[in-house]
């Protein structure tokens, strides 16, 4: 089939990849427009951008799709059909309705749960056992189109919003070109999506990964997952911050002996601090951090950093409880 492409992220390129070295013609693709990054402001291509030039495929990168202009460049390219994968602009009517077979869109969840822009993340969050891929024909809704193919992917115990996303991003890429083989058969039948078990996944911002120590100790555990590698979760200690990289949730009769002094701990009181970890007292249970970051400081295992950050018993974390108790 005759495509046009459009995708902006890592999590883009597989799909992008799987497509045309599935025999498929890429007549262009569409990206995001390149931005400043880092201290130095350097320019830097999306990560679409990046792999279509390395194989010598167009790249277009309006700074909005649905202009006149632009619409008409999309015409000039009469795509069969017009596959989306995490793009970053909402496409108008008249564009999903230019090509023969749609605007055919591989989204990070098993709808209808998860629409939204951080699929991948929530469903850490949330507690879910698994997600997947679906396959979608686009409307003018946000991630409402009937459904066409999915495929399962069961979250691992320990899986973070990173390990996810690169499972997730590589089974887009088979599911793509099934999907598009039966449409072109023929023989897909699109299900539509209805509105049981809906859940937006809402677009992750950096305060979210400030925990709150009143929360359960197994739902801080799963923010923390879920925000690795961005925008991580954090904590305040004595005025500085604190990334926690990796947690574990213990029972409080094993937690700890906690320290003599410490009569009845708060949430993010620190009640053990040991190689084993740092162990924090939460809303319910406690929670022992593994793998942390001080700010300026590089990430490290729990006993490497009380090597050289002096966190004691009776401390206690939060980013409105930055003081250490006597």
């Amino acid at each position: 089939m005759r495509i046009v492409f459009m995708g902006t992220p890592d999590f883009a390129v597989p799909a992008l990849a799987a497509l045309a070295e599935g025999g498929h013609e890429i007549a262009a693709v569409v990206t995001q427009p390149d931005k400043q990054k880092g201290r130095g402001k350097a320019v830097q291509m999306t990560p679409v951008k990046v792999w279509a030039v390395e194989h010598g495929i167009p790249v277009y990168q309006p700074v909005k799709v649905r202009e006149a202009a632009f619409v008409c460049v999309l015409r000039d390219l009469a795509p069969q059909v017009i596959v989306v994968a995490a793009f970053g602009q909402i496409l108008t009517k008249e564009i999903l309705e230019l090509p023969a077979f749609g605007c055919v869109n591989i989204h990070a969840s098993l709808l209808p749960k998860y629409r939204g822009a951080a699929p991948i993340q929530w469903a850490i969050i949330q507690g879910e056992k698994e997600t997947g891929i679906t396959t979608m024909q686009m409307n003018e809704g946000l991630d409402t189109g009937d459904m066409l193919e999915r495929v399962v992917i069961p979250i691992a115990p320990d899986e973070t919003g990173g390990s996810l996303h690169d499972k997730l991003s590589q089974a887009g890429g088979p599911l793509i070109l099934s999907t598009l083989k039966k449409l072109e058969e023929g023989s897909i039948r699109p299900v539509p999506q209805g509105e049981s078990g809906t859940c937006y996944a809402k677009m992750l911002t950096k305060s979210m990964g400030d925990i709150d120590w009143t929360m359960p100790a197994e739902e801080i555990e799963r923010l923390i997952r879920g925000l690795n590698p961005w925008p991580s979760a954090y904590t305040g200690w004595n005025g500085r911050t604190i990334k926690v990289w990796s947690a574990q949730v213990i029972a409080e009769e094993s937690a700890c002996a906690p320290d003599a002094s410490l009569q009845a701990p708060v949430p993010g009181q620190v009640v053990r601090a040991d190689k084993e970890g740092l162990a924090v007292c939460t809303g319910r249970g406690i929670l022992q951090i593994k793998e942390l970051q001080l700010e300026g400081k590089k990430r490290m295992d729990a006993a490497s950093f009380l090597r050289g950050c002096p966190i004691k018993p009776g401390d206690v974390c939060g980013s409105r409880q930055t003081h250490s108790s006597k």
